[in-house]
């Protein structure tokens, strides 16, 4: 299994389940920062059209192009189905955000094989790493 920041050096597309049109939350200024550093954000919103400059999708099954990680600002007792669609969709690896923490959905990933992190803040890890996407 590759560490939080091997799978951020290794990751460039990233759908964020959870992506907030409110600018003063987490689910929104987090993957904001991390389009800034050069990810490409794909939001999952059921109630959204666009975010960060790109088309919001109702579900992860709905992304028509692969993604290389999936970030979860959900509730801990929903983050056992969005990594079922992450596992559903191929995506290698999931990443709860700081204070998600569900068993249930470290084993799927475990039994699917894909790499697991949680209660971890993604924009946190790329900064300690010095990691960016930009040229």
């Amino acid at each position: 299994m590759r560490s939080p920041s091997q799978i951020l050096a290794e990751s460039a597309v990233i759908a964020v389940v959870g992506a907030s049109r409110d600018p003063d939350k987490p689910a929104h200024s987090v993957p904001a920062a991390m389009q800034q550093q050069g990810w490409r954000i794909i939001p999952v919103n059921p109630t959204a059209d666009e975010l960060f400059g790109e088309p919001v999708y109702r579900s992860l099954a709905d992304i028509p192009h692969p993604v290389d990680l999936v970030n979860v600002f959900r509730p801990a007792e929903e983050a056992e189905e969005v990594v079922r669609q992450a596992v559903a969709i191929g995506a290698p690896a999931v990443w709860l955000q700081l204070d998600i923490v569900s068993p249930q959905a470290r084993q799927i990933a475990e039994q699917a094989g894909i790499d697991y992190v949680e209660n971890r803040c993604i924009a946190v890890e790329r900064a300690v790493a010095g990691l960016t996407r930009l040229g």
